[in-house]
């Protein structure tokens, strides 16, 4: 179970997954300065590090461990989390992988898939119901699920080839796909999350999900297994990301995730792009029967996993 902490009188709280490096890391920083942090992710001492560096800026965090490649485990984190009877705002989904090497999970499923797509819709479904009236889910998606999206075409990516959510978890594509390594595994999981924050939108109208594309972000560390020569590459554009179109960096993304989160507006099934713009995914994701199949044959696959281990 987490370690809970005591917290001032009605500040608010904030869920974050991923926060233990880029991206995450950043955000995780930045919601501190807006109420309690929780912290979740796989590694314990990980999360301690970050929840130590939250409480030396004078803010408060809690850590959750879960791995979301594993359902169960996505299923039992929402469960510690909502036991912790935190005045939940917000729920920021930004864990992500693009490996280059396949891998399976605990349930046999692709790594890729779960660890975008399954996971955290499961983790999102479980926490619902303790979510509060107005409360605001976040999904970190990605232009790449977009075929026809220029930048994206140029450096080898093919969009989004999904085919079922039975046929992703087993790791089979749409033929035609990208030659990049992971690319295709990637960019369908991510189409997975923005399918799911429109469909969301619609079905829980009490509630409100929007998305978030963070643009091109060197130092994010979600290309760690790439080749040394191009994080290296990578961290060295990072100086010139803020002028450079599609470009962002982990501190900037955060700051616009963060204001996406807090946001106390009605907004919602809001796609924003690296400046906090309104923009499109793909012609496919943005068909409202292509969202609601997706999301209803993740259920299917979900409902195959028993909800206690």
């Amino acid at each position: 179970m987490p370690n809970s902490i005591p917290t001032p009188e009605n500040e608010k709280a904030w869920i974050i997954t991923g926060p233990t490096s880029g991206i995450g890391h950043s955000t995780a920083l930045e919601l501190a300065k807006h109420g309690t942090v929780v912290l979740v992710g796989r590694s314990r001492t990980k999360l301690d590090d970050v929840e130590k560096e939250i409480t030396a800026q004078g803010g408060h965090a809690v850590s959750v461990v879960a791995d979301l490649s594993d359902v169960i485990s996505a299923r039992r984190a929402a469960a510690e989390i909502t036991a912790l009877n935190l005045p939940i705002a917000g729920l920021l989904n930004n864990a992500g992988i693009m490996p280059v090497t396949a891998f399976t999970t605990a349930q046999g499923w692709d790594g890729t898939f779960a660890t975008n797509h399954l996971g955290p819709f499961a983790l999102t479904e479980a926490l619902i119901p303790a979510l509060p009236d107005g409360a605001n889910v976040v999904f970190i998606c990605s232009a790449v699920e977009d075929p026809e999206r220029r930048p994206a075409h140029m450096v080898g990516y093919r969009g989004a080839r999904y085919i079922s959510a039975e046929a992703s978890s087993r790791g089979e594509w749409l033929l035609g796909g990208s030659k990049i390594a992971g690319a295709d595994a990637y960019a369908t999981s991510k189409q997975g999350n923005l399918a799911t924050v429109f469909a969301f939108a619609r079905e829980f109208p009490r509630l409100r999900f929007n998305a978030v594309e963070p643009g091109v972000t060197p130092g994010s560390n979600l290309g760690r297994d790439t080749p040394a020569a191009a994080r290296v590459l990578g961290k060295a554009m990072s100086l010139f990301a803020p002028v450079i179109k599609y470009f962002s960096t982990p501190k900037l993304s955060a700051r616009l995730i963060t204001k996406v989160l807090t946001d106390d507006s009605t907004s919602t099934g809001v796609y924003y792009d690296e400046k906090g713009k309104p923009m499109r995914g793909s012609d496919q994701v943005n068909d409202p029967g292509f969202q609601n199949r997706y999301v209803a044959e993740t259920r299917a696959l979900l409902a195959t996993i028993p909800t206690t281990a």
